[in-house]
């Protein structure tokens, strides 16, 4: 039983960094990475882990929006808004899927490093920083007019995340930022990609794993995902507030100096 409990600690501590780090532009897979490898945390499964707690963020969108959900499932067949809405998100969604089904297991097998993740923080980094150079106070104000042409802009730039440490939101929110969204809409369309790109991600990589999974697998995954949903449903609601009235430099400044760290950590240090 002892052996059973031993890592769950670890796994509170990962899911409070997957909860906080989601849907902030800084790269969740990237931050549970590093932080899996500072923790010596074993239960990994070859990088299933840090994946399958995505789906605690994913079920935290959909309860923060369930009104407005309920709301588009009710109206979808006769709102051509909402019909084309959801379009608009299949249309983001369908690159990165494409890219990452065919290059799922190398991905895994060749980026889940430390030195990857630092790299890609900096770049990230660095394209926060030049495209904030741009006012982005105008533009498109709603994701029911997001054009089909903005979301496959998108959904481009969100390909980019399958490299840890590019972050899924701050390619997309990026992305959408280029297309002509404002910095809500970018945020909000990001948020509502989440659901089905994290979460076909999620399953296809448990499916993949299954028989990897032992009984304290599954208990450690389970407490994961819970942490992260609770986390990121509060990380959710202030992002909103703070976007508002800020811009995303201060995310761009931070994957900056954090990228620098990684690298000398592990590559001069270690």
């Amino acid at each position: 039983m002892s052996d059973l409990f031993s890592d769950l600690w670890r796994v509170v501590v990962l899911g409070i960094v997957e909860g906080i780090t989601e849907f902030l532009p800084i790269s969740s897979t990237g931050h549970l990475i590093v932080a899996s490898d500072l923790l010596n945390f074993q239960g990994s499964l070859g990088g299933t882990f840090e994946i399958f707690i995505q789906l605690g963020a994913v079920l935290a969108v959909v309860w923060y929006y369930r009104r407005d959900l309920w709301q588009q499932v009710r109206s979808a067949p006769s709102d051509r808004s909402v019909q084309r809405f959801w379009l608009n998100l299949v249309i983001a969604f369908i690159p990165a899927a494409v890219i990452g089904l065919l290059l799922h297991d190398w991905i895994k097998e060749r980026l889940f490093t430390p030195p990857v993740v630092a790299a890609a923080l900096i770049a990230g980094g660095v394209a926060l920083l030049l495209i904030e150079r741009r006012d982005h106070a105008q533009g498109t104000a709603s994701v029911f007019d997001v054009t089909p042409k903005q979301a496959l802009g998108v959904g481009l730039a969100q390909t980019l995340s399958l490299i840890p440490g590019m972050s899924r939101a701050a390619s997309s929110i990026i992305g959408g930022l280029l297309m002509g969204l404002d910095r809500p809409t970018a945020a909000a369309f990001s948020f509502y990609l989440a659901i089905p790109t994290l979460g076909l991600a999620t399953l296809y990589d448990l499916a993949g794993s299954l028989d990897q999974i032992t009984r304290g697998d599954v208990l450690n995954l389970l407490v994961g995902t819970v942490v992260s949903f609770v986390v990121a449903l509060l990380v959710i609601s202030w992002l909103l507030r703070y976007i508002a009235h800020h811009d995303f430099k201060i995310f761009g400044w931070y994957r900056l100096v954090l990228g620098v760290i990684v690298l000398a950590w592990f590559w001069l240090l270690r």
